[in-house]
């Protein structure tokens, strides 16, 4: 039998077994939080591009071209003809308004267009936006 007194050696323990529970619910809060991360994003196929990000305005508007050319501001799917009216509307005197298009890759290029024109005529920045190229 082996009766010694071990006070003299100490034991260090590291219970694990909660730090698997932990890692799991904050991968599960950040899967979900990086699929509401943009709520005001229609779905659409986006063109490639290698340029990184621009930095926008404060107050950024969305406007989306599915590829069956519907027109949506802010998930809110407006005529083409309405779109001025509705971006005006959206507008407060003095503050600095950004636009990010987003047009599907397979709308063409005169309904972005289209949309520039009615920035350029409110005096709007315009940002096309783009998925970065995979290499």
């Amino acid at each position: 039998m082996n009766i010694r007194n071990r006070r003299g050696k100490p034991t260090a323990e590291v219970h694990t077994a909660a730090l698997n529970d932990i890692m799991f619910f904050l991968m599960l809060f950040f899967l979900l939080a990086s699929a509401v991360a943009n709520p005001q994003v229609v779905k659409l196929l986006l063109p490639k591009s290698s340029a990184g990000e621009q930095s926008v305005a404060k107050k950024t508007v969305t406007v989306s071209i599915t590829a069956d050319l519907a027109y949506h501001v802010d998930k809110q799917t407006v005529p083409y003809e309405a779109l001025e009216q509705i971006l005006q509307a959206q507008m407060n005197p003095g503050e600095e308004v950004t636009i990010m298009l987003y047009a599907d890759s397979t709308v063409p290029i005169q309904n972005v267009i289209s949309v520039m024109d009615v920035a350029n005529r409110l005096k709007i920045k315009l940002v096309l936006a783009t998925e970065p190229k995979k290499d």
